[in-house]
Formats: structure tokens, C-alpha cells, sequence
């Protein structure tokens, strides 16, 4: 069971994430999170590196599709001026989000890989969902009443998980 929440692959930021690396994985598409994994959670906007990082995909032709939890509003005014498709109110680990985007992507779940900043939603979504993981350090330190909870749970896991043996990085 803890296996599902152990990401396939961990980075600093998503901007480390190249589309020439997820071309040489035979990847053609891309879900990420929205809040602390793009931008910090109470930025409403793509900073320019996260636009550029979003060009970059397109000219390699790796589609991306942003899912989130959050509201509409929030997602549609992050995603549209990037012309990034987007599932809001995701209600992510649950599957269907994932399928959707895999979906509207036209791709197989072997050509996708799931971007996130929490175990407890992105990775575990994206490894039940049978997707390529990569779990990123979380922009801001500090989150929503929710997403607080989920990180104290996500800590004691990850602190299995090194005591383990089965992750090396550090925070």
C-alpha cells in the first residue's frame, strides 16, 4: 500500500523538467498540479519562467494539462492565458481527473507523466492511475487548513519511506 505514494522520480522544481528528458522517456504529455507545484499557491498567475517552461513543452510537442482541487475560477485564470487545458475540482487521488486528461491528451498512461507536489494527491493519483511520477519540493511552505494535514501525513511517510531505505533525497 505505502508503495503508491512512492513517486518514480523526485526534483527541486518543475523547471528542472525538460521536454528533451520526457522525449528521451518516449513521454508526449504531461499533467501537473496547479498550487505549489507551478506557482505558489496564493499566486494567481504564471511567472514568466513557468510560461517559458510551458513554450518549451509546446515547441517539442509535449501536450500538458493542468489538474487541480481548487475552484474553477482559480484554475481557468492560471490555465487560459497559457492555452493549457485544465481539470478543476479534480478531487485528486481519485482517478477520474487523471483519465480525463489522458483522455483529452489522446495519449496512453505509458506516454504520460504526472507532475505534483503532494504524495497524498498527485503521486498516489498518478501511481494508482498506472502514470510515470515525479514529485517536486513544494514552492511555498506553507498551505490551506487541508493541504497542512495532508503534509503532516506525507512527512511521517516520507520518513518511513528513508528510514527504509526507499527514497534518498532530502527535503
Amino acid at each position: 500500500m505505502l508503495k503508491n505514494f512512492l513517486p518514480n522520480e523526485h526534483v527541486k522544481s518543475v523547471l528542472d523538467i525538460t521536454p528533451a528528458k520526457l522525449k528521451d522517456m518516449g513521454i508526449k504529455g504531461v499533467i501537473t498540479d496547479l498550487d505549489n507545484t507551478l506557482v505558489a499557491w496564493d499566486v494567481m498567475d504564471a511567472t514568466p519562467e513557468v510560461t517559458e517552461w510551458f513554450k518549451e513543452m509546446k515547441d517539442y510537442n509535449i501536450k500538458v494539462t493542468i489538474i487541480s482541487n481548487n475552484d474553477r475560477e482559480r484554475v481557468s485564470v492560471f490555465s487560459e492565458p497559457l492555452e493549457a487545458p485544465y481539470v478543476y475540482s479534480a478531487r485528486k487521488p481519485l482517478n477520474h481527473a487523471f483519465k480525463r486528461a489522458a483522455k483529452q491528451m489522446g495519449l496512453k498512461k505509458e506516454e504520460i507523466v504526472v507532475i505534483g507536489d503532494q504524495l497524498m494527491t498527485d503521486v498516489l493519483g498518478g501511481n494508482v492511475g498506472g502514470f510515470h511520477t515525479i514529485l517536486v519540493v513544494p514552492i511555498k511552505k506553507t498551505d490551506g487548513k487541508i493541504t497542512r494535514i495532508n503534509r503532516m501525513i506525507e512527512r511521517r511517510i516520507l520518513n518511513w519511506m528513508r528510514r527504509k531505505g526507499m527514497i534518498t533525497w532530502e527535503d
